[in-house]
């Protein structure tokens, strides 16, 4: 199994050197050479087996010879054991057919987790195997950087750097990560956006010699193996309610696109999805491209769903590279136009090919709020901002006619870790879960630092461990 760049121009690599690299050298991101794929009979096989076994059946098809198979099965079991729930993400009904999708179980209590559980496996065995050491780099806008500091404390072959924008994430999203007493883990407050973040982590990759004498590696989901590891869900739910004999529709509250794209790899795998919505919030950017055919960031507003406080979807790169026929010239024209004149077209036939499959809506700060209080009086279920997003999406796509049948609405994170809205929402401060309960007591770690480029390249530098 070979990977190869969005922008073409980068050498074909495996699956572990994928793993490791994370951003393409020119500036692409990694997708598969070709598409493996399941039969109907092997995903309806699926039914009955443990999420750790369908993770190893699922991810197993990208990773080539890398990892031999017996000790990848052992990575997923010990990383799916870490989630409190046994099924580790459950399904609930809400109506004859809707359900939410609780991807919440995990240790940071965000759907973060089930990648990154398995991710941080995957980097020690790879770099133990090698001798090296990676230094990662990431930005959050609030629960990648918990998930990746979770599974990567204490690792003897990696340093951790998250960007987080200062001030624009919970307070449990905060300590999640700045609580973390480990030597190998270094928290930056930016004084920005998310975008902000998220464009200084691209720049490092983009020093070719910073980029190098670091090592640097990637942890949010412009790394492949994030997508990959986040694809077995689909397939989970979908063989529950019923697949592959029928055909499902999902609705995924999305920020960077990366959830959503992992839906469309089922798909590609021979999942039958019929529909993907795209749940934003007032952040609405990949809604106005699909409703415009223009792709242009605006200023980003602060909401009460911040993980979604994002106007540049990096993998959206990703789906413009296929719905383009895998035409690299024409995404580095539309990449080159965005870098410089801050916006492209999406050309009418690119177009098409996305809307034949994806739509998308739109919350609003008061509809996201009070569908926080319509689920509580009428279910008593305590929902979280992000998760309320997708349902009036959901809701929103089935009035106006674009969604039928059953959907699938995906709940993100526990309503825990954004009480404060929660609340206000709702009247509820919902409790976080026992192994959780002294988060507000301890102690917590972090560097502030200005919107500053070359300040915090210092920062990392000053910081990674040599031997």
């Amino acid at each position: 199994m070979y990977y190869i760049s969005t922008r073409g121009q980068a050498e074909r690599l495996g699956f572990a050197d994928v793993l490791l690299e994370g951003l393409a050298p020119d500036g692409g991101l990694y997708v598969p050479e070709s598409w493996p794929s399941f039969t109907a009979a092997e995903i309806a096989g699926f039914a009955g087996m443990s999420y750790a076994e369908v993770a190893t059946e699922v991810i197993s098809r990208f990773t080539g010879d890398d990892i031999p198979r017996d000790v990848f099965a052992g990575m997923c079991e010990d990383a799916y054991a870490s989630f409190s729930h046994r099924v580790v993400v459950p399904l609930s009904q809400t109506t004859g057919e809707d359900w939410i999708l609780e991807l919440f179980h995990g240790p940071t209590l965000a759907f973060k987790d089930v990648a990154m559980q398995l991710l941080g496996r995957l980097f020690d065995h790879v770099l133990a195997e090698r001798g090296e050491r990676l230094t990662i780099v990431g930005a959050t806008s609030g629960d990648t950087g918990g998930a990746a500091i979770e599974a990567l404390k204490g690792s003897a072959n990696v340093d951790v750097f998250i960007l987080h924008p200062h001030g624009r994430i919970s307070e449990v999203q905060r300590r999640l990560m700045t609580c973390v007493e480990e030597e190998n883990i270094h928290n930056i407050a930016i004084e920005g956006s998310f975008d902000d973040c998220q464009a200084m982590v691209k720049e490092m990759f983009a020093d070719k010699p910073f980029r190098e004498e670091m090592r640097l590696g990637a942890i949010n989901s412009i790394n492949w193996a994030r997508i990959v590891a986040q694809s077995v869900y689909y397939f989970t739910s979908a063989v529950a309610l019923g697949g592959p004999g029928r055909a499902l529709s999902y609705c995924v509250p999305t920020g960077n696109f990366g959830d959503i794209f992992a839906a469309y790899v089922a798909r590609q795998m021979g999942l039958p999805i019929e529909t993907l919505c795209i749940a934003t919030n007032e952040n609405d950017i990949l809604a106005r491209t699909l409703a415009e055919g223009a792709y242009e960031p605006r200023g980003v507003a602060q909401t009460i769903s911040p993980s979604m406080d994002i106007q540049v979807s990096s993998n959206f790169e990703r789906l413009l590279f296929e719905a383009s026929g895998r035409d690299a010239e024409a995404v580095r024209a539309m990449m080159a136009n965005l870098k410089q004149a801050g916006r492209f077209d999406v050309a009418g036939g690119i177009l098409e090919t996305i809307r034949a499959l994806f739509i998308a809506e739109r919350s609003t700060e008061t509809e996201t709020a009070a569908m926080i209080r319509e689920v509580f009086e009428t279910t008593g279920a305590v929902i979280d901002p992000h998760t309320a997003v997708g349902l009036v999406a959901t809701g929103k796509a089935r009035h106006g006619g674009r969604l039928s049948g059953p959907v699938v609405t995906l709940a993100t994170a526990h309503a825990a870790k954004f009480p404060d809205a929660v609340k206000q929402a709702c009247g509820i401060y919902p409790d976080l879960p026992k192994q959780l309960s002294d988060l507000y007591q301890r102690t917590e770690k972090l560097t502030v630092l200005p919107l500053d480029q070359q300040q915090v390249q210092r920062f990392v530098a000053s910081f990674v461990r040599k031997d």
